[in-house]
């Protein structure tokens, strides 16, 4: 399965344990393949960088590098083109619907409420990481 995830996420697999990380396993694994952008890998880079990270990096025995070269071997990535016209209020969640659409992507992965509100863009469900989860296990049987 095909799926775009966001940074939010992203960064919660990465650190936590959780529903998020359960998630990045099955990215490691092949079943979910992640499609991601030079702008969400920007994106990415600036959200690890924080300081409020470095003691749970510490803490894991990993480094901001490490995670970040881990995304981006484990991604494929598309630069898309902007959707024609605004659909959130947010530019950088228009840009993930806009990769969404350009890679054909099954699903969206976020936690963020906005883009949880629409429930879907153009046929691609948008899902929490427990949903997206639920529906992998359902795509791998």
């Amino acid at each position: 399965m095909r799926a775009v995830i966001d940074t939010n996420v992203l960064i919660a697999g990465l650190l936590w344990h959780g529903p998020p990380h359960a998630l990045l396993a099955q990215v490691r694994d092949g079943t979910i393949s992640l499609v991601s952008s030079p702008t969400l890998q920007a994106e990415l880079a600036d959200v690890l960088g924080r300081s409020k990270f470095d003691p749970i990096l510490a803490g894991s025995h990993t480094s901001r590098e490490r995670l970040l070269a881990e995304m981006r071997q484990l991604a494929e990535v598309i630069d898309p083109p902007p959707l024609p016209q605004p659909v959130c209020h947010d530019p950088d969640d228009d840009h993930l619907l806009a990769l969404a659409l350009a890679a054909q992507v099954e699903l969206i992965i976020s936690g963020d409420r906005d883009l949880l509100t629409l429930q879907q863009f153009q046929g691609i469900p948008i899902l929490d990481p427990v949903a997206a989860l639920i529906r992998a296990g359902q795509a791998s049987k």
